[in-house]
């Protein structure tokens, strides 16, 4: 093993070895706060380290369908400052993405909503100069006003998916999106028609590929029938399971990948949330049913889970949530958002961690036995999801 491999492994099995503190010890000195700290920064500056000097680069590529991407990709969402409240800097979010194409990250996730259109805008301007080696996902579907970015409802009909797509070419500053989604299925709108109109840009070279993000099982079989998806955008983490149940086997029938959206369970599963957290005014977690007062003590066993298994495999419960993402599938790719280059470059170290032998059922195993408690959206945007289009 090099020295480098040799540093970063040190660096793990100490924050493994912090992670381990039972969790309520750990509580008793929690405060009050709308901020909160991954473990493995806790455990860094504990020990004087730096997790840049040990970064890791990504090399290994996965398949989404046809296009392939780096085995973690970036959600950009946060990057707004309007999900998670605000952020440190515009610019410091240029940083991170630049950092994350040094580092090996070639996949790139938007959408139109996001700010909404400033996502689009930081990500086209941190991507000049490398968009031939990255691909940029993005996502059409709401009545966005394309000036003031004044959000509406649903709206797929085909005119404004290609007025949509022209907006998202200005703001990217490119001359084709390498996989445009659907964000949520419109009720409104057959699926036929959102996959022509796609289609039709596909065709003019506007768009590579196509997704969907949380739609109905059905729909996904029919869009697929007219243009062939790439892949599937959904929730997919330690605390939500639901994908396994219809949606991952469809994806292995039709030779779709898997894109997992919060994977890190907005944070929970990096340990960076607990039953005394105080979420900042418009923080979109203090919404989620998942972390309520009521609910997150039960939910905090998949955290002491992930803490005991962080001192077996010497490694964070963030890298082992994505490690184990990673083992599902090989078409299954997670894309966890970071405001923060320490976060960035700890997501990355998921990559070497692997689960040997029967691990990953002895993990899997233990994780079913335990019950989450609380929805994992609130019940306006769970209403979005699972939705199936209107027949023609």
């Amino acid at each position: 093993m090099s020295n480098s491999n040799n540093s970063r492994r040190r660096f793990l099995l100490g924050s493994a070895g912090l992670a381990a503190t039972p969790l309520v010890a750990g509580l008793a000195g929690c405060t009050s706060s709308g901020q909160t700290t991954s473990a493995a920064s806790a455990s860094t500056a504990a020990a004087g380290g730096n997790t840049t000097s040990t970064a890791v680069t990504l090399a290994a590529r996965r398949r989404l369908g046809s296009l392939e991407v780096s085995s973690l990709g970036l959600g950009c969402q946060t990057m707004a400052g309007t999900l998670y409240g605000p952020v440190s800097s515009r610019e410091d979010m240029i940083t991170i993405i630049r950092t994350a194409v040094d580092q090996g990250v070639t996949f790139f996730d938007a959408a139109e909503v996001y700010g909404p259109l400033e996502v689009e805008r930081i990500l086209g301007e941190a991507l000049q100069g490398v968009r031939d080696q990255v691909v940029i996902g993005t996502k059409f579907g709401f009545e966005v006003n394309q000036q003031t970015g004044e959000r509406g409802g649903l709206n797929s009909r085909p005119d404004h998916i290609k007025q949509a797509v022209d907006g998202m070419l200005q703001r990217l500053r490119t001359d084709h999106i390498d996989l445009l989604y659907q964000h949520r299925v419109d009720p409104a709108v057959p699926i036929e028609d959102v996959a022509g109109a796609v289609k039709e840009l596909i065709t003019a070279g506007k768009v590579r590929h196509w997704g969907l993000s949380e739609p109905g099982v059905q729909t996904i079989r029919r869009a697929h029938a007219v243009q062939p998806l790439t892949a599937i955008q959904n929730e997919y983490n330690l605390l939500w399971r639901g994908p396994e149940q219809q949606v991952l086997p469809l994806c292995e029938e039709l030779g779709i990948g898997f894109v997992c959206w919060a994977p890190l369970s907005y944070g929970f599963t990096t340990g960076a949330i607990n039953p005394y957290t105080r979420f900042a005014e418009g923080d979109f977690r203090a919404m989620v049913p998942r972390h309520s007062r009521e609910n997150m003590p039960a939910n905090m066993a998949v955290v002491q889970l992930l803490n005991d298994w962080g001192v077996r495999k010497g490694a964070t419960p963030a890298q082992l949530s994505l490690a184990w993402l990673h083992a599902q599938k090989p078409w299954i790719v997670p894309i966890p958002t970071a405001t923060r280059t320490s976060h960035l470059l700890e997501n990355l170290g998921a990559e070497e961690v692997t689960f040997e032998g029967n691990e990953l059922q002895e993990f899997t195993t233990a994780l079913n036995a335990i019950k989450i408690r609380g929805e994992r959206l609130p019940a306006a945007v769970l209403a979005g999801t699972g939705v199936e289009a209107p027949m023609p």
